[in-house]
């Protein structure tokens, strides 16, 4: 594996298996499916190749010293120690210019699950480089943006932290209006009230670029 990353990613079941189908691969059998829409394909290369998740640690590459054993150890000894919790649940909405499924009602719970897991596993990120960094385009983030990405390799952690699981790439106006009131109802006999987090998972990065759902830690 290229590169690694800590991602909430739902345990097997309705949830999880709904995703897969509506991005057309399952990220940890890697099996593939036909998508509920024939423009899908098209507008969810990115959003497929990632796999069904929610970033909590952005992928980086491995430290020196450290291997992908000591990663997913570090992982299940840390999630054994955290109790699993719910947010009032999750809805399809509009983020930017792309769909994902987003928290309803507070999250303070799950913003600071997130802030711990990145502090905690920086050991393991192998310092970015100048390239790496120019390609994170810093001449257009904030300033304590720009201050995340040095310290953390990512600048939407910590406060700039917004938790969610993407469902396409980039849309235009007319690709919105169609897209999200299919997955509207394609996601609502899915979604939870409350919606349980109760696992932290290891995704790896191949060398084609595909990520791999590779371990799920559960809390507690």
């Amino acid at each position: 594996m290229k590169r690694y990353a800590l991602y909430y990613a739902p345990p097997a079941g309705a949830l999880a298996e709904a995703a897969a189908r509506w991005l057309g691969r399952d990220a940890l059998t890697g099996a593939e499916f036909a998508q509920p829409h024939p423009d899908l394909f098209g507008l969810s290369v990115s959003a497929r190749r990632y796999g069904f998740h929610a970033t909590l640690k952005a992928p980086f590459r491995l430290a020196e010293g450290q291997s992908a054993e000591d990663l997913v150890e570090a992982v299940s000894v840390f999630a054994a120690g955290l109790s699993a919790f719910a947010i009032d649940g999750l809805e399809v909405a509009e983020m930017a210019d792309f769909l994902a499924l987003r928290p309803v009602g507070d999250t303070a719970a799950l913003d600071a699950f997130a802030a711990q897991v990145v502090a905690r596993f920086e050991r393991f990120r192998a310092p970015m480089s100048a390239e790496d960094r120019a390609r994170r385009r810093p001449e257009l983030m904030t300033e304590r943006q720009r201050a995340l990405l040095d310290s953390y390799g990512y600048p939407y952690v910590m406060e700039e932290f917004r938790f969610h699981m993407t469902l396409s790439d980039r849309l235009s106006s007319a690709q919105m209006a169609e897209l999200r009131p299919l997955a509207e109802a394609h996601f609502a006999p899915v979604l939870e009230r409350p919606f349980a987090i109760g696992g932290i998972a290891v995704f790896g990065e191949d060398q084609d670029g595909v990520f791999h759902q590779l371990h799920r830690a559960t809390l507690g």
